[in-house]
């Protein structure tokens, strides 16, 4: 009887690796080599990413840009790259082509094919990587709700939550408010969705 002999290591692959992948909609991540690949976002996740990329846009002060869809290298090597739906940055951490430095806030709204990896996962990449604060946003048409993360001694604290038309108020990475329900209903959103 022979033992077969263990076939070579995988090769784990890097964003340069990213750039062969094809331009389908689809978004290609890695997570510690190995690729990651989640299916192009259905219409209710891109009307949230769109309103609260714009409302974010509107309330942030001029040393902040909003991001959607912002490439980020997690480690030096290259093999942990993420793309949160919505990223902030402070200007001065720009980078090319991908951000290597923390963004002040990351947000991933939750898909049914994304709940452990937005929830878990990401997060823990996210504390590790030091940004400070992390956004889960859930599409629950009837109650759609905004967990708010804190980064503290290197694990995330809930440091707000708000559902429906409650009133999330945050203070990093500037202040905001944001009353959920306008995330996805229809009507006058942008003068409602502060919840004034």
């Amino acid at each position: 009887m022979s033992i077969g002999k263990a076939g070579p290591p995988a090769e784990r692959l890097t964003t340069e690796d990213l750039a062969r992948m094809p331009d389908d909609g689809r978004r290609y991540e890695l997570a510690e080599g190995k690729l990651d690949v989640s299916p192009a976002p259905v219409f209710m996740h891109t009307l949230i990413e769109g309103r609260l990329c714009t409302h974010l846009a509107n309330s942030a002060p001029p040393e902040f840009v909003v991001l959607p869809g912002a490439g980020i290298d997690l480690n030096a090597d290259r093999t942990r790259h993420r793309i949160p739906d919505l990223a902030v940055i402070r200007q001065r951490d720009a980078d090319q082509p991908y951000l290597t430095r923390p963004p002040a806030l990351a947000v991933e709204v939750v898909s049914p094919e994304s709940v452990l990896r937005d929830t878990h996962t990401k997060r823990q990449e996210y504390a590790e990587f030091g940004i400070e604060s992390y956004w889960i946003v859930d599409p629950a048409p009837d109650k759609t709700g905004i967990l708010a993360l804190r980064l503290e001694d290197g694990c995330y604290v809930e440091a707000a939550q708000a559902h429906g038309e409650d009133v999330l108020e945050a203070d990093l990475p500037f202040p905001v408010r944001i009353a959920p329900h306008w995330l996805t209903a229809e009507g006058d959103w942008r003068q409602r969705i502060a919840g004034e």
